[in-house]
């Protein structure tokens, strides 16, 4: 993807996730938000782009952020939002275990306390180990953490996968976590 495009991809998830007034616009109750507003919106902001942009930052977006309805009028985040939006998940049973990328900062908060949503929605878990260090990576050196979704299941915990992959819950208690170890 080209810088053009991932500086329209940052600012697409800027306004799809978190804040849609940037560009005067609303979200609906489901997380869509018209594509001509969209475009509309960031060009008076000073990002160029176009429907073809759009559809391109859609397509190559290596965490394939978001999604066009059926006829391409409407776009949304798949997940991460701060903004409360419903983004139609199913409830799935997730595998028996999944990974979440993390670095030494927050290790001691989240062994004790384990993992919360923060300012999103909910947690965010991967179901391999790269795509979980990558996570990390982004704040420094990588630490992968082990999530025992079994077990979380059977004690009651719901789980939802998005369109994208990325299975999210509530939160995840730290008797549920442990560090991977290769």
């Amino acid at each position: 993807m080209s810088n053009t495009l991932k500086r329209a991809s940052k600012f697409m998830s800027l306004v799809l996730r978190h804040n849609p007034s940037i560009i005067d616009a609303v979200l609906d109750g489901n997380g869509w938000l018209d594509v001509d507003v969209l475009i509309e919106g960031m060009n008076r902001k000073g990002i160029r782009i176009d429907k073809d942009g759009v559809q391109q930052v859609v397509r190559e977006n290596d965490k394939q952020r978001f999604a066009l309805n059926e006829d391409g009028t409407k776009i949304r985040a798949n997940q991460g939002h701060s903004v409360v939006v419903d983004v139609e998940l199913s409830q799935r049973i997730p595998p028996a275990t999944l990974y979440h990328g993390t670095v030494q900062t927050f290790l001691e908060a989240i062994l004790e306390e384990g993992l919360k949503p923060m300012n999103r929605q909910h947690v965010h878990l991967s179901a391999d180990i790269d795509t979980a260090k990558n996570v990390g990576s982004r704040r420094g050196k990588p630490i992968v953490l082990t999530v025992n979704t079994a077990e979380m299941s059977r004690d009651g915990s719901v789980f939802y996968c998005s369109e994208n992959g990325v299975w999210l819950t509530d939160v995840v208690h730290h008797k549920y976590i442990s560090i991977f170890e290769k």
